[in-house]
């Protein structure tokens, strides 16, 4: 089940999500619905189109439910620059 403590380590893909900082001020408050990941980027789908935005230097707010509440939760890019794959594989590990 996902909480804010194991999402990192959860598939991200069909979430929510919000950039709230990056190095770039473009990518600042775009919102929209991750659609695919790689190791550096997250592909986001907005009301504008599709957005590929770096994980480096970012910081992105998923929301999720839990126990049927909206949750929103803080993850630094830098921290979950792994493959999709080996992310939840490498960061189950460190939980």
């Amino acid at each position: 089940m996902r909480n804010e403590r194991n999402l990192p380590v959860h598939e991200l893909i069909g979430l929510e999500v919000k950039v709230s900082r990056s190095v770039c001020s473009e990518y600042i408050g775009i919102y929209g619905t991750v659609i695919d990941e790689t190791k550096n980027t997250f592909i986001i789908k907005t009301s504008e189109g599709e957005r590929i935005i770096p994980k480096k230097g970012t910081t992105f707010i998923f929301m999720i439910n839990v126990k049927q509440v909206s949750k929103k939760v803080s993850i630094v890019g830098d921290d979950i620059m792994y493959r999709p794959e080996d992310r939840t594989k490498k960061l189950r590990l460190k939980i």
